[in-house]
C-alpha cells in the first residue's frame, strides 16, 4: 500500500526529529555525567579534604592545650582540652560516616584508636597526679600526635588523588563530547537533508512525470500513458491524465480521418475544375475574350492552390498515421536545392528579391527521398520569399560537417520575424502566428509542419531562429553518406 503525501511528510519529519532528539540525548547524557562528577567533587571530596584539615588543626589545638595545662596546672586548660577532644570526636564521626572505601575506613579506625590512646595516656598522667614535666610522656604524646597527623595527611592525599582522577575523567569526557558533537551534528544534518530529499523526490518525481505527460499532450502527443507508482493522493490525477490523453488521441484520430476523407473527396472535383479551366484557356470548346481569360486564370490559380493544400493535408495525414512511403537513396542535394530555387524565382523577381546561394561547388550526396526533401525546400523558400519585403535578400546555405557526419541546410530571410513566445508553435499544423495572420500573403500553416515530419523521418532535426524586425532562419540537418555512394 502506497503511503499518502501526508504520511510521507509526517514520517520524514518524525525521522528528522528522532535524529535531533538522539543528538540532544547524547549531549544531555554527557552533561549529566559531568554534573555527577562535579557533584561528587563538591559534596564529597572537597568537604573530606576540608574536614581532614580541620581534624589536623584540632589535634594541634589539643596538643597546645595539653602543654598549657601541664605548664600552668590550670583546670581551665584541661577543660578546654576536653572540649576540643569532643569536637574532634564529633567531626571524626561525621567524616567516618561519609566514607565507604574499606581502605579509608581502616585508616580512620586507626586514627580513632590513636586518639583514644592519647587521651588514655593523658588520663593516666592526671590520675597519678604527675603534673610536672615528664619527658617520657611528652615523647609518647608527640609521637601519637605525629602518627595521627600522618594518617590525616594520608587521608587528604587519598582524596586529592581521587579529585585528580575525577578531573581527568571529566576532561576526557568533555574532550570526547567536544570532538563527537560536530560529527554528530553534521551526520544529523546530512541525514535530515537525505530524508527530506528522499521524501521530496518520492513526491516530486511522479508530479514531474505528470507535468511531462501534460506537456506531451499540449504538444499533440496523445499516444503515451503513465504507469507509475504514486502516492494515493495523486492516483486519481494520474488516471485522469491517462483518460484525457486517450480521449484526445481518439479525437485527434477522428480529426485526421475527417481531414483525409474530406481532402480525398475534394481533390477529384478540384482536379476536374482545373482540367476544365485548362481546356477553356486552350480555347478547345471555343474562343474566349480577355476578361474571360483573366477570370479563368484566377480560377486556375485558385484550384492549383487548393489542390496543393489538399495534397499537403493528405501527406500529413499519412505521415501521422505512419503510412507515408519514403524512397530513400543517395541523392544530390545541390541539384534538389537548385530545382527549388527555380520554382520560386519568378515570385522573387516580381518582388525584386535576390536569392543568394552559398552551396558547395560539387555534388553533395545524401541518403534521402529527393521528392520529399525538395518539398521541404519548396516550403522554406516559398515562405522566405513570401514574407520578405521587396528589394531584400533571401539566403540559401548548404554546408557539410564531417565531425558529426551531417549536412546543414538553412534558409534565411529579412522579413518581419517571429516573436519569441510563438517560436515553440511554428511547427504546429495550421499555426500562422499574429504577424503572419496580418499578412495578406499568409499561407495555410501546413508547410513547416510537413517539413518537420519529413526531416524527422530522415533521422534529421529542424529548428528555427527569429528576431522581430530582423528576419527568420530555418535550419535542418540530414545525415551524410560517403562520397561515391550514388549508383
Amino acid at each position: 500500500m502506497r503511503l499518502s503525501i501526508f504520511w510521507r511528510l509526517a514520517l520524514s519529519s518524525l525521522a528528522v526529529v528522532a535524529l535531533m532528539a538522539g543528538v540532544n540525548l547524547y549531549a544531555l547524557s554527557q552533561v549529566h555525567e559531568l554534573t555527577g562528577l562535579s557533584a561528587q567533587l563538591v559534596s564529597y571530596h572537597y568537604p573530606a579534604i576540608e574536614n581532614g584539615q580541620l581534624l589536623i588543626t584540632n589535634l594541634y589545638t589539643q596538643l597546645r592545650s595539653d602543654k598549657q595545662y601541664i605548664a600552668s596546672r590550670d583546670a581551665l586548660f584541661l577543660k578546654k582540652l576536653e572540649e576540643e577532644a569532643e569536637q574532634f570526636r564529633h567531626l571524626f564521626t561525621k567524616v567516618q560516616a561519609l566514607e565507604r572505601s574499606p581502605e579509608v575506613q581502616k585508616l580512620l579506625e586507626d586514627l580513632r584508636t590513636l586518639h583514644e590512646k592519647y587521651h588514655r595516656l593523658l588520663e593516666e598522667k592526671i590520675g597519678r597526679g604527675q603534673l610536672t614535666r615528664d619527658p617520657v610522656y611528652e615523647i609518647r604524646r608527640d609521637n601519637l600526635i605525629a602518627e595521627m597527623v600522618g594518617l590525616l595527611q594520608t587521608y587528604i592525599e587519598v582524596h586529592e588523588v581521587k579529585i585528580g582522577t575525577v578531573l581527568s575523567i571529566a576532561g576526557a569526557r568533555s574532550a570526547r563530547a567536544k570532538v563527537m558533537m560536530p560529527y554528530l551534528v553534521a551526520i544529523t544534518v546530512l541525514l535530515a537533508f537525505a530524508l527530506a530529499g528522499l521524501a521530496s523526490y518520492s513526491i516530486l518525481r511522479p508530479v514531474r512525470r505528470l507535468e511531462e505527460q501534460f506537456r506531451q499532450i499540449g504538444q499533440g502527443n496523445f499516444a503515451g500513458s503513465l504507469d507509475i507508482k504514486v502516492p494515493q493522493d495523486l492516483r486519481a490525477l494520474v488516471e485522469t491524465a491517462n483518460w484525457m490523453g486517450k480521449k484526445l488521441q481518439e479525437l485527434d484520430a477522428m480529426k485526421s480521418d475527417f481531414l483525409a476523407h474530406i481532402s480525398h473527396e475534394l481533390r477529384t472535383p478540384l482536379a476536374s475544375i482545373r482540367e476544365g479551366t485548362h481546356l477553356l484557356l486552350d480555347e478547345i470548346p471555343g474562343s474566349v475574350n480577355d476578361e474571360q481569360r483573366q477570370i479563368l486564370r484566377i480560377m486556375n490559380d485558385s484550384s492549383q492552390r487548393l489542390i496543393y493544400l489538399i495534397s499537403t493535408l493528405l501527406d500529413l495525414s499519412k505521415m501521422e498515421a505512419g503510412m507515408m512511403e519514403y524512397h530513400v537513396g543517395p541523392t544530390d542535394l545541390t541539384r534538389v536545392a537548385e530545382s527549388s530555387v527555380n520554382k520560386v524565382r519568378l515570385l522573387a523577381e516580381a518582388k525584386h528579391i535576390q536569392i543568394l546561394r552559398d552551396v558547395p561547388t560539387g555534388q553533395v550526396w545524401v541518403p534521402m527521398d529527393g521528392v520529399r526533401i525538395e518539398q521541404v525546400l519548396d516550403n522554406l523558400l516559398s515562405n522566405a520569399v513570401k514574407f520578405s519585403p521587396a528589394g531584400t535578400v533571401v539566403h540559401l546555405r548548404i554546408g557539410t560537417d564531417p565531425k558529426v557526419k551531417c549536412v546543414r541546410v538553412s534558409v534565411s530571410d529579412m522579413g518581419p520575424g517571429i516573436p519569441i513566445e510563438e517560436l515553440p508553435h511554428v511547427f504546429d499544423r495550421f499555426y500562422q502566428g499574429r504577424v503572419h495572420a496580418r499578412n495578406k500573403l499568409a499561407g495555410s500553416g501546413l508547410g513547416l509542419a510537413l517539413a518537420k515530419k519529413v526531416v524527422e523521418a530522415h533521422d534529421g532535426k529542424i529548428a528555427i531562429q527569429s528576431e522581430v524586425g530582423k528576419g527568420t532562419t530555418v535550419q535542418f540537418n540530414l545525415p551524410l553518406v560517403a562520397a561515391g555512394a550514388a549508383s
